[in-house]
């Protein structure tokens, strides 16, 4: 594979324009968290999605992943939608709904006189180009260890069977389900304090469980939304190849060096 940029490095630049530097089918995975609505000023930086979105789809692998991590504003009383458009796009440009995953946040802020429940989540849309190549699953401790099974399906007509694996015992074991939840905050989400200088960032743990979910080793990882850097450094801890884009050059430096760091 032939790559215009070079790996393993974040340009300043236009993340449309510089995906466009990049070969068709390239990209083994992107980890990214875009600008949604205008909950957050990004040092007054626009982008426009489907142009993003149809790069997204040009340079993914076949069979590889794009992690899209959206939440939507709520204005006059009302939440925008603004991440379903989106999710239907991508699948309107030839992307599969693969898994439509939840971030929860432990100590989300509260709500005050609004009328709604503490916003505590964001989507994680899990979108593949085709059949994933790769499903590395992130394994949980099982509660009640050691007890049989004996449990029942229902099938589509109502009527309801014994469980495959009945009379197994529960294994030490299991794959974590969809919904993530990840302590945020100051000290919390990453130990590198310079990344707080970033409005929005997202916790390295979460970055990783993706990096390590959806692609092996040696794979090339992307972030067209780079921020503070934080998908570019945990490819990098994780023996993964980077490449990512960043509009804005404060928030640019602000990744290098704490990639540097390593």
């Amino acid at each position: 594979m032939i790559y215009i940029l070079e790996l393993n490095k974040i340009y300043n630049m236009d993340c449309v324009e510089g995906m466009k530097q990049l070969d068709n089918n390239s990209i083994d995975l992107t980890v990214t968290s875009p600008p949604y609505d205008d909950l957050r000023k990004y040092n007054g930086y626009s982008w426009n999605f489907e142009s993003v979105a149809n790069e997204l789809f040009r340079v993914t692998k076949d069979g590889g992943i794009v992690v899209w991590i959206v939440n939507d504003k709520t204005d006059k009383g009302s939440e925008t939608g603004t991440s379903f458009r989106q999710a239907l796009y991508f699948k309107k440009i030839g992307f599969n709904l693969h898994d439509t995953m939840i971030y929860e946040k432990e100590n989300p802020q509260p709500q005050i006189k609004t009328k709604r429940y503490t916003q505590s989540f964001e989507y994680m849309f899990v979108f593949s180009k085709g059949k994933p190549n790769t499903c590395n699953y992130i394994t949980e401790d099982c509660k009640d260890v050691g007890r049989i099974l004996n449990n029942t399906n229902r099938l589509p007509n109502g009527e309801t069977v014994n469980f495959v694996g009945n009379g197994k015992k529960v294994n030490k074991t299991k794959i974590k389900k969809n919904i993530w939840v990840y302590d945020v905050g100051y000290n919390r989400s990453t130990k590198d304090k310079i990344a707080f200088k970033h409005p929005a960032i997202f916790p390295e743990q979460l970055a990783q469980d993706h990096i390590l979910s959806w692609s092996n080793e040696g794979d090339v990882v992307l972030d067209p939304f780079m921020g503070s850097g934080t998908t570019a450094k945990m490819a990098k801890l994780n023996n993964r190849s980077y490449i990512g884009f960043e509009l804005s050059k404060e928030y640019c430096d602000l990744a290098e060096e704490r990639i540097e760091q390593i």
